[in-house]
C-alpha cells in the first residue's frame, strides 16, 4: 500500500488545519478514518475471496487427481477381477475334466472287476470215506508203502 512517513503525516495535518480550520478537523479527521477503515475492509474482504477462491481452484484440482487415481485404481482391480475370474474357470474346467476321467475309470474298474467265484470242496461219497479212512490206518499201522 502507500507508504506514509512521519514527516509526511506531520505535513498532511497541518495543511488540513489551515484549510479546514479548527473547527471542522475534528470531524474531517473522524470521516477520514472511516474512510480508510472502509477501504482496509474492502481491500480485506477483497484478499480473502480471492484466498477462498483459490482455495477452492486447489480442492478442484486434488479433487480431479483423486479421481483420475481412483479410476486408474478401479480399471486395475476390475483387470485383476477378470483375471481372478479366468484364472478360477480355468482351474475349475481342469478338475472337472479330471473327475470326468476319474468317473471314466471308476467305470471300467467296475466293468473289468471279476465277481468271485465261490469254490466249494468237492462232495464225497460216504462209502469212500470209510474206504479212504480205511486205507490210511493200514498205511500207518505196516509202516508205510
Amino acid at each position: 500500500m502507500i507508504e506514509i512517513s512521519l514527516g509526511k503525516l506531520v505535513l498532511l495535518a497541518l495543511i488540513a488545519l489551515i484549510v479546514l480550520g479548527p473547527e471542522k478537523l475534528p470531524h474531517a479527521a473522524r470521516t477520514a478514518g472511516a474512510l480508510v477503515r472502509r477501504l482496509r475492509s474492502g481491500w480485506d474482504s477483497v484478499r480473502a475471496e480471492v484466498e477462498r477462491e483459490l482455495e477452492i481452484e486447489e480442492l478442484k484440482r486434488t479433487a480431479r487427481e483423486a479421481a483420475a487415481r481412483a479410476e486408474a485404481l478401479q480399471a486395475d482391480m476390475n483387470k485383476a477381477a477378470r483375471d481372478t475370474r479366468e484364472e478360477v474357470a480355468s482351474t475349475a474346467t481342469e478338475v472337472r475334466d479330471s473327475l470326468v476321467g476319474v468317473s471314466e475309470d471308476m467305470t471300467q474298474a467296475e466293468q473289468a472287476r471279476v465277481e468271485p467265484v465261490s469254490i466249494e470242496p468237492p462232495r464225497l461219497d460216504p462209502s469212500h470215506v470209510d474206504s479212504l479212512h480205511v486205507d490210511q490206518t493200514r498205511e500207518t499201522s505196516h509202516g508205510g508203502i
